[in-house]
């Protein structure tokens, strides 16, 4: 897991449970495709986002994107590992947007990736995104 501590089996399943909370008030008005997020900063608080449809879809925000935001305005800057919740037999990965801001502001974190159906899987950031745009590419 790179420079971030391991996390224990108990503090991904915080991560888990927050992220099935904040996606029960996702606003999926359109898609019905409603997805949480948990986010751990190195502080141990843990932020929730879920996703925020809009009519005008390119508008719309993810749990993820949520998530870090929340967290960053209120002053962390170290984030130790993120989850993803939505209600599908697939578990789903984040978006590519998500992806660049969570290698932006998290780095190489495990992404705990979940379903309500209890299947689990842990992923690398750098699995999820090999080839990063980040400061070492200006």
């Amino acid at each position: 897991m790179s420079e971030h501590e391991a996390l224990s089996a108990s503090e991904f399943e915080t991560l888990i449970a927050a992220a099935k909370s904040a996606r029960e008030n996702a606003h999926a008005a359109y898609s019905n495709f409603r997805v949480g997020a948990g986010l751990r900063a190195t502080s141990g608080r843990i932020f929730g986002g879920c996703n925020v449809e809009n009519a005008t879809y390119g508008l719309t925000i993810c749990a993820e994107r949520v998530a870090i935001v929340k967290a960053i305005s209120e002053g962390e800057r170290g984030f130790d590992a993120i989850a993803v919740v939505a209600d599908t037999d697939a578990l789903t990965a984040p978006c590519g947007a998500c992806r660049q801001l969570i290698w932006e502001f998290c780095g190489d974190v495990p992404v705990i990736l979940a379903n309500l159906k209890g299947k689990i899987e842990i992923v690398p950031m750098r699995e999820l995104f090999p080839k990063p745009f980040d400061a070492s590419s200006l």
